[in-house]
Formats: structure tokens, sequence, C-alpha cells
């Protein structure tokens, strides 16, 4: 470091000092090692070059001044495809390299020493470029291009773009250039330098030849071409314009039809040809030649471009059998300046036959409206509708009201009432008035009928009184003064109420405590005449109104105001006031529905009450076993109450009771009924005869051989014997005499429920009874 030590002689002397520091630091600290560098040239290789393998491509070297350094390669294909002389640095490729597959690689290179392996640098990393040589042909990125252009364009029409690349390195000039041809087809289109293709023809048309196939070619500037990918064929259509004029398949049309064809129906269709696509067919269809042009239409039907003929007013075989006219046929939307045929027009004739049809009737007019006066005589006609037969045959017409229970119609057409018309009920009436042919024999020809509106209006006659208009609540105050306006009243009138109607209020009588001022707008004020009511003497005033009006003839009617009459404190204001009574009122039709109520009821009632009293006896034999059986095997245990003798002769029971009461009970073995030996009385019949006698045979019975019952002299059987009963018990427990010193007079004073006991126990007592 001392060597550097070499300054300007003006500041030698000033920096001898740090001169000298400097060069005691540098040689205390000459162990240390000095900063190196790695030098070598940036390393290019040209692809696919034809020497001997392995090629040198260049030199990596670094500063370092060792004996034991080592040179290293790593990185993209270091050790196969790149090596390096580890002595000298020199690097070398093993193979042909192609830059369009890859145009670099990075590599790293180290220095290491032999001995240790350690790195003597830090390692650095550098490039190998290969350069490019123009090896490559240009290809299409595909096969196949499409392409379209409007039929008739003229000369140099744009029609689509097909490009082919190139892989070489494009910044180098001239190795990526394309040139393109067409080399099938050229006499159509041409291609420029950028790929687009153009028309190199005018006027192509679509109807001689709608689709072109071309092939192009690419190369490049050395002339290089790819055998398979340096050609693309481009297939081009031709789009439609509309250029051609439709023209009629025939020169003449004939259609037949039948006269009775609806409006707008399908007379018959012209058929046309259009060359054109159906997107570009717009046939227009007009009258030449005829005076029917008002009688029919043509439209166009967009799908099949048919000219269909319509019926624009009903035909008449009658008055004109059969249309002939010239129509056209022509595309209002056609393109002038490309079509081959300009101003060309296509004529047909066209021939309408009118096929002649039963038709129905036909009404002189769409619609009738007459005009008739409420309640006027149903004898006078109201109006007359009139329709004849359009055929040939005039055949008679007969005429009939649909669905109307207020007018007919006589067999000329004129209508009638069939009774009195009420304007407040319905002011008009729309009814229907049916038309028909009348054949032979005076049959209704079927299928043929026609129908039209009759519209009836009913004129208003002053047939109505006016009335309030509504149900009014007036109420005053006791201690009202003279004057006092109670309330406004108006009227309405059911009948047509015309501007210049005017009503008319007066009142029954002028001997009252009110008086009506007139407003001359068809309403009165109710006002106190003298003032000061007693309401503890008439605590409501009904006021009779006379309200009339100025029609011809005039109505008038009695309304009457139900005035409350109210206890009111000094200014006027309510305290007290009864209630009004609202007025309910009754139509005739429903009394009547009421009156035929009641009657319906009263006869439905009268029967139930005789079809119980007629079966009152089946009744009797209709009672359940169960509920027999019940009374009779626990007769004894119940006491012998009143209602139990309504099914057996209960005297009989009592005198077999009497005459045997042991000999049944005592013991289980079978023995005959005691009762089934006991003689009914004759003249007392109401029981034991027919099936109910057998019945109450069987369970006595079955009741007296029943030894699992309890004695008759027991507490048990006399606690559940009726103390209450005026019979008393039958048991012999406090018996001091028979039944036949009893006296059951007083039955027949208990009323018909118990008639028919009284009759049992009734008895003469000096009947004796055969066993």
């Amino acid at each position: 470091m001392a060597s550097h030590c070499f300054f300007h002689p003006l500041i030698f002397l000033a920096l001898a000092l740090v001169c000298d520091v400097f060069s005691e630091s540098a040689e205390h600290n000459s162990h240390k090692r000095m900063r190196r560098e790695w030098v070598w040239n940036n390393l290019h290789i040209r692809e696919n070059l034809n020497v001997t393998l392995p090629h040198h491509v260049g030199k990596i070297k670094s500063t370092i001044q060792n004996p034991n350094a080592k040179y290293v390669l790593e990185g993209e294909g270091a050790g196969t495809l790149f090596r390096v002389n580890d002595h000298t640095g020199d690097v070398a490729v093993n193979e042909r390299l192609d830059r369009e597959k890859k145009a670099m690689y990075q590599l790293k290179a180290l220095i290491i020493d032999r001995n240790n392996n350690r790195q003597l640098e830090p390692p650095s990393t550098f490039h190998i470029v290969v350069l490019d040589d123009n090896d490559n042909a240009p290809v299409f990125e595909q096969k196949v291009f499409n392409g379209s252009v409007a039929e008739m364009s003229p000369l140099g029409t744009s029609v689509t773009k097909g490009t082919a690349v190139d892989a070489d390195d494009p910044t180098i000039h001239g190795h990526a250039d394309v040139f393109y041809k067409v080399i099938q087809g050229n006499q159509y289109f041409r291609i420029d330098k950028f790929g687009t293709i153009y028309t190199a023809a005018p006027d192509m048309d679509r109807e001689q030849n709608s689709t072109y196939t071309i092939v192009v070619e690419a190369m490049d500037g050395k002339g290089l071409r790819s055998e398979e990918s340096g050609t693309a064929t481009v297939l081009i259509r031709l789009i439609d314009i509309n250029d051609n004029f439709p023209t009629f398949r025939r020169d003449s049309f004939t259609f037949e039809v039948p006269e009775n064809i609806r409006l707008g129906g399908k007379v018959g269709s012209l058929e046309v040809d259009d060359i054109d696509e159906p997107q570009n067919r717009h046939t227009k269809y007009s009258f030449v030649q005829g005076p029917y042009q008002d009688t029919f239409e043509i439209e166009p039907n967009p799908q099949t471009n048919e000219g269909i003929i319509r019926p624009k007013k009903p035909l008449d075989f009658e008055k004109i059998s059969t249309y002939r006219f010239t129509v056209e046929a022509t595309d209002a939307d056609i393109n002038y300046s490309y079509s081959r045929t300009k101003g060309s027009k296509s004529l047909a004739s066209v021939t309408i036959k009118v096929i002649d049809v039963d038709e129905p009737p036909v009404f002189a007019q769409p619609s009738y409206r007459f005009a008739v006066k409420e309640e006027s005589v149903s004898k006078k006609s109201i109006g007359c509708v009139s329709a004849t037969d359009p055929d040939k045959a005039k055949r008679e017409i007969r005429y009939s009201v649909l669905r109307s229970k207020y007018f007919e119609i006589s067999s000329r057409g004129c209508i009638f009432a069939t009774k009195l018309l009420d304007r407040e009920e319905y002011a008009w009436h729309n009814i229907t008035v049916a038309a028909n042919e009348v054949g032979q024999n005076n049959i209704v020809v079927p299928n043929l009928e026609t129908h039209v509106p009759v519209y009836i209006k009913v004129d208003d006659i002053n047939d109505n009184a006016p009335e309030f208009a509504e149900p009014y609540d007036p109420r005053v105050c006791e201690n009202a003064a003279q004057g006092k306006v109670i309330i406004q009243i108006s009227a309405v009138d059911k009948d047509e109420m015309s501007p210049g109607l005017k009503f008319k209020y007066s009142l029954v009588s002028e001997d009252s405590n009110f008086t009506l001022v007139d407003n001359h707008d068809n309403t009165v004020n109710v006002t106190v005449k003298y003032g000061h009511f007693n309401r503890e003497l008439v605590k409501t005033h009904y006021l009779p109104i006379i309200i009339s009006d100025n029609g011809s003839p005039q109505q008038s009617s009695t309304s009457t105001l139900s005035i409350r009459i109210c206890k009111c404190d000094e200014e006027g204001n309510v305290i007290l006031c009864d209630e009004a009574m609202k007025q309910v009122g009754v139509t005739i039709q429903a009394l009547m529905a009421i009156f035929v109520c009641i009657i319906t009821v009263i006869v439905i009632m009268l029967l139930i009450a005789w079809r119980k009293r007629h079966k009152k006896d089946l009744n009797v034999l209709k009672k359940n076993v169960e509920e027999i059986h019940e009374q009779l095997v626990a007769y004894d245990e119940e006491g012998g109450g009143e209602m139990d003798t309504n099914s057996y002769d209960v005297s009989v029971l009592t005198s077999a009771r009497q005459k045997g009461m042991m000999s049944p009970r005592m013991t289980m073995e079978p023995m005959p009924c005691t009762y089934s030996q006991v003689q009914k009385v004759p003249e007392h019949g109401l029981s034991g005869t027919g099936e109910m006698g057998i019945m109450i045979e069987m369970k006595k019975d079955d009741a007296d051989n029943d030894g699992g019952l309890l004695p008759f002299d027991t507490l048990h059987i006399y606690g559940y014997e009726g103390a209450e009963s005026i019979a008393e018990s039958l048991s012999s427990l406090g018996s001091g005499s028979s039944d036949s010193d009893l006296d059951y007079d007083f039955l027949n004073d208990w009323g018909p429920r118990f008639k028919m006991l009284a009759e049992l126990y009734g008895l003469e007592p000096n009947e004796d009874l055969a066993y």
C-alpha cells in the first residue's frame, strides 16, 4: 500500500503521516484475502451447428490465483448438455441445440478448493444464448378456415383471415417473415401478406354458386414451406340478399267458395316461386284489374310466401256468382342495384266461383229499439221486426221470442207485452227475437235460425206518489221557542224525476204545534208553531204530512213524522229523551208466507196426534221383552205402584197370591204354575188376551217356579213396596185386611192416566172368580 502514496507536492507533507499509518496498518493485516471477481465474456452458440462435438462455447474465469482452484457448473444441462474444464474453465456443448425448443439456458458457475471442497468465491449465474438460424417454415394454426361474404359484393371485399406462424426468431430480419398465395380458387379470391382474403371477382351470385373452397399456401423469405402444415383450406359461403323477384307458378287460378263463408275465411292460395332464401322473401300481392278489390284481400303467408285470398265482405250468390280479377306479385324490399331482373313483375288471373247455399233469414236491421209506456194495454203492438229469406226460394219466416216472460211476437214480427210493464221494476227489456224459415208442410227448416237483439224502453208515467227520502228521527226540546227549526225533510219519487219535478208539502191538520216552511228546493223545514211542550203529557208527537208532486195525474201520499219531546238544559242540549219506537213494516207477501207456515205446522201436529192415538194399543204390545220380564218378576218387590198396572191384570195376580202363597216358593221342584189356573174376568178383558196374555202367563210361571227368590213375607221385600202408596203394602206383614176390603174408587178421580188401574181394582165385591 506504501507504493500508492504519491500525491501533489503541495499536500505531500499533510498526507505523509496518513500514508505512514496506512502502511503500518497494511503490514499488520497482510494475512487477510483481498476481494476477487469472476471474469468471462457473454456466451453464445448458434443452433444446429454442423461441427465436431463437443464444441467449445466459451470460458469462465476468476481473478483468484489459487493452484487448488476447481471450476464447477450447476443448472440447466450442467454435466450432460454442457461441461466445463475444472482447471481452465472452458465450457463446451455436447449436442446440437435447437432454439425453437429452448432459446436460453441458465447456469451457475462455482470455484471451490480441490482439497476441502470449500467455495473460494461466491457462485455467479450466467446464461448461454442460442442464436437463431432461419431453419423453420411457417405453419397454419388450423387446417380449415371459414368465411362468408354477401353475394353480389364488389371486387376487393374482405372475406376472412387465415394466418400462419413461423417459429424462427422474429427479432432477426427476414427470419419470421411469412408470404401467402392462393393456389386453388385464385380466380375468385386473393390473399395479402397479412393473410386477409378478398374477393377477386365481382357480383358473385348465390343462386348460381352458394359456396367456394380455396386453398392458400404460406412460405418464409427463404422460400421454405411445410409439406404438412404449409397449406390451409378456406370454406367461403355467399350470404343471400333479396335480389330476385317472385313469379307465379301458374298464369291463372280458379277457386270455388260457398256464399256463407265467414269474413276473413280462406278462399284459396296463390303460389309463387322466389329463389331467395326464406328470410329474404317479402312478396306483396296487389289487384291490377277488376272491380272487386274491396270485396277480397290477399294476405301473404310469411312461412310459405303464398298469397291467401280472404273475403272482406259477405258473398251473395244471388247478387254475384263469379268474381274475376288480375293480381300482381312483387317485392318492395328488393335491392334493385343487385337485381338481375330489375323491374320484373309477375301477373296472374284469378277466378272465384260462389256456390249457392241455403242461408238463414236476414233481418232488415242488425238491431231494433222500441219504446212503450208502462202499464199500457198489452194488446197494443210495441214494434215490429222484419226478416226475409235471402235465397231464391223465399220461404215464409216464423218469429219467436227467446227466454222472455214479458213479451210475445206475432207471425208478422210484431211484439206485444204479455203483462203490464212497470218501469220501476225494469226500465229496459233486452230480448232476442229468432227468425226461422218454414218449409213444406209448415215445418221449420232446421239449422236455419237467425237472432236479432231488440231493446225495449219502458217510458215512465206518473203512477207513484212521493214519500220521505229517508226515515227521519226528529227531536225537539220541550222548552223550544216559537219558530225553532226542528228538521229539514225531503222526498223522493220512484217515478222518473225530471228536472221540472216539484214537491208540495202540507199538514193534514193545522191544529198542531208544528208548521212547515217551504225552502223552494223540494225540501221543507219543520218548525215550532207556538212553542213550549209538556213532556209529561205527550212524549212523542205524530205529525202527518201530505206530499204531492206536479205530475199528470197528480200523485200524493201521507207520511207520518214522529217527533220526540226531549228534556233539555238552558242551552238546548238534550238531557233526557225516550227512544223512538221502530216502525216495522211487513209486506203482504211476508204475511202470506207466515200464514202458510202456521197452517202447515198445525196440520203436521194434528197428524202426529192422530198417529199417536191410533197406535196407543199397539205401543203396549211393542214393549221391550226385558222390560216386561222385569215388571213381572220383580212385581212383588216394587210394591204395586200405580204405574205398574198398564201391562197386566193386577187383580188376578193378587187373587192368585192369596190362594197359594206357600207351595210354589218353598220348593225347587217343577210344579204347575198356580197363576195359570186362574180364569180372567170376561167383562174386563183388557189384559191377558192374545200374544200379551201368553207372555204374561209365561213370565208368571217362571217367577213362581224360581226357588232362588226371597219369600213374600220378608222384611227385605216389605222395605221396597213403597211406603207412600195409597194401596199400601201387598205383603202379609202389617196387613190386617184383604185387598177386597179396600176401596179403589178414588182412582177414578186421578185422571185418564189411572183409568186402566181404576178399572182393574174397581170390581164388584160380589163377583166371584172361577178357578
